[in-house]
């Protein structure tokens, strides 16, 4: 039995046809997506159409964990029924938005709808989240559904494992996309693994998988030209990488 973790897609839809082709997984095997399947590249309903094909139909099982995109999507969705003239802003400000929405089945959003905010390799101390982990977080929910149980600002505090990347080097708290200042470290730099061994994605790393003393970044840009990458972690605990390069680059390869 192998666990396969995915790095973020983006629209991909190739690029994971070939992954998924290299990777071969067996009927007992485990597929997991750190997140953002959608936007920024050029077929995002393709690439949800894909993995709830495989959730529903292979013989492997497939969990998704919610990328920040995914979250932005579910607001949309959302704001379609309850507010439309909030979904109409966010779609003028992101045609994105409605774009891929309306190429969506109502069993793609379903599927989307069963995205977790996190997953654990228990057997192999790994944790996988989107995002990463803010320095001020002292406890992490033991099972997915204690977090999705969580309301006001404990819903909050966990939703910043979809968008951490770089933390106050005093207090370690969350800090915005642009509010940071060079002393602030990315947050992977100075975790010391309290919760495990955390595998995720968001950052894209064009230099191929990050590799920290309790953290491992497989987001490889594939988007941006780089590459897509799956860890595999093997019965044994053992990682390797598996990765395809995107359509300007040459051809697979496995390290």
């Amino acid at each position: 039995m192998r666990t396969f973790i995915i790095g973020d897609v983006h629209g991909m839809a190739v690029e994971l046809s070939n992954l998924m082709t290299t990777l071969n997984p067996s009927a007992d095997d485990h597929i997991v997506f750190v997140g953002d399947l959608v936007d920024k590249g050029d077929d995002s309903v393709s690439v949800v159409g894909m993995v709830r094909d495989m959730a529903e139909n292979e013989p492997f099982s497939v969990v998704l964990v919610e990328g920040n995109h995914e979250d932005k999507h579910k607001r949309f969705r959302r704001n379609l029924t309850l507010r439309p003239e909030v979904a109409a802003q966010q779609a003028e400000r992101q045609p994105e938005l409605a774009a891929i929405t309306a190429g969506l089945s109502k069993e793609d959003m379903a599927f989307l709808d069963t995205a977790v905010p996190f997953h654990r390799v228990v057997e192999h101390g790994i944790l996988v989240v989107h995002g990463g982990i803010p320095g001020d977080m002292m406890t992490f929910p033991q099972s997915v559904e204690e977090a999705m149980a969580f309301t006001g600002k404990a819903k909050r505090r966990m939703e910043k494992i979809l968008r951490t990347r770089v933390i106050d080097a005093e207090t370690g708290k969350f800090i915005g996309l642009g509010k940071e200042t060079e002393a602030d470290p990315f947050w992977a730099d100075v975790f010391d693994g309290r919760f495990g061994h955390v595998v995720f994605g968001h950052e894209p790393f064009m230099d191929g998988v990050a590799h920290f003393p309790h953290a491992t970044g497989i987001d490889t840009g594939a988007v941006f030209g780089g590459r897509l990458t799956a860890m595999v972690v093997d019965a044994d605990g053992e990682r390797s990488f598996v990765s395809v390069p995107s359509r300007k680059m040459a051809e697979p390869r496995q390290v």
